[in-house]
């Protein structure tokens, strides 16, 4: 989308509070769990987690599409918890787009101010705004059906814009789309949202694209916050080993830590974290990883196997039996054979201390 000048008027975003939400289905299904979060105005916020963890039902409450069991929605400090859909001034993007297949683009982003009963050439108007946005102004005629899955999801959001919301939610909006189409229609949806300023929550289970897309990430697990931050803040100080496994791929190695400097199998290294003195669980991120120059400190390691992938190359060693995964730029090691021993360090970026195990 290229339309940088263009401008939806109208929409006046908002803040959105959640205050000790429950919700629960029947008596044995708790799916969310006395959750608090604030959501600033303008915000794109993501709300990750696997399968079942309590991001979509947050989402659908957000939207009217459930009652909470307990506590209170608020956008912009009115009390929405018992307001219906309609009244709530929030329009979702669903997985699956939800598009009419027996209207045209412009009936189907012009469906939501027509069934408001808008005057004709307002209804012309906000739908030429909408399409010139999403850079579909040139389709307005065409069939939904004759549309790739990009532009099927386009018109889907397109539709949400028109109603100039206070809140856009987006409900696993790329989950259709092949990976390459999914990396261009992200970056579109993450322009769009910076030059509206329009308050955004986004639902997945894709950590990669949570990484790319987001002010700030909700990392949830079993209806419960884990970790709330920025992507760089969950990357690299993540707060639980659930967060850790999570987001990326890691290492867990057993260490002390004095509140200075952290020992992980006799290799010392200055660290500064608010940790108490004690054991502690070493979190290394495999591109933290590389092999130690002569008269470096590090830790011995067994090399047990490697595969070249051009700029990197990835390594599996055995570390006093555990398996560690790194990434290391550059061959090196191509004629080490399984057995060898080696010399590690760590980088300075991309090691974390948590509780012991």
């Amino acid at each position: 989308m290229d339309n940088a000048s263009t401008v939806i008027r109208g929409i006046t975003p908002a803040t959105v509070d959640l205050r000790g939400l429950v919700k629960r289905f029947g008596k044995d299904v708790l799916a969310v769990d006395d959750v608090d979060l604030f959501i600033e105005r303008g915000e794109l916020l993501t709300l990750l987690g696997p399968s079942g963890c309590g991001k979509t039902t947050i989402l659908r409450l957000i939207a009217g599409l459930e009652r909470p069991t307990e506590g209170q929605i608020l956008i912009d400090d009115d009390d929405v918890s018992r307001l219906p859909a309609y009244l709530r001034d929030i329009t979702m993007v669903f997985q699956s787009y939800a598009l009419f297949p027996h209207m045209n683009v412009f009936e189907n982003v012009a469906y939501g101010v027509r069934v408001a009963g808008r005057p004709q050439e307002e209804i012309r108007e906000r739908v030429a705004e909408a399409l010139a946005m999403v850079g579909l102004e040139e389709y307005a005629q065409r069939s939904t059906s004759a549309l790739s899955g990009g532009q099927q999801q386009r018109v889907a959001l397109a539709r949400a814009l028109v109603i100039r919301p206070r809140v856009l939610l987006f409900d696993e909006p790329l989950s259709n789309l092949d990976a390459k189409l999914r990396k261009r229609v992200r970056e579109d949806i993450r322009e769009l949202q910076q030059r509206l300023g329009i308050t955004s929550v986004y639902v997945t289970h894709d950590q990669e694209e949570a990484l790319a897309i987001s002010d700030r990430v909700v990392v949830m697990n079993q209806g419960v916050i884990e970790q709330i931050g920025s992507p760089h803040e969950l990357y690299t100080r993540p707060a639980t080993r659930f967060v850790a496994d999570f987001i990326g791929s890691a290492n867990f190695l057993p260490g002390r830590y004095d509140g200075r400097v952290v020992d992980v199998l006799g290799y010392q290294r200055p660290h500064e974290q608010d940790l108490p003195s004690g054991p502690v669980t070493v979190m290394v991120r495999p591109e933290a990883i590389e092999f130690a120059r002569p008269g470096e400190e590090g830790f011995e390691a067994t090399y047990l196997s490697s595969a070249y992938l051009g700029p990197v190359t990835e390594f599996i060693f055995d570390v006093t039996g555990v398996e560690v995964f790194a990434t290391i730029s550059g061959s090196g090691m191509s004629r080490a054979e399984r057995g060898d021993s080696v010399r590690l360090r760590f980088k300075d970026v991309g090691v974390s201390l948590l509780p012991p195990d």
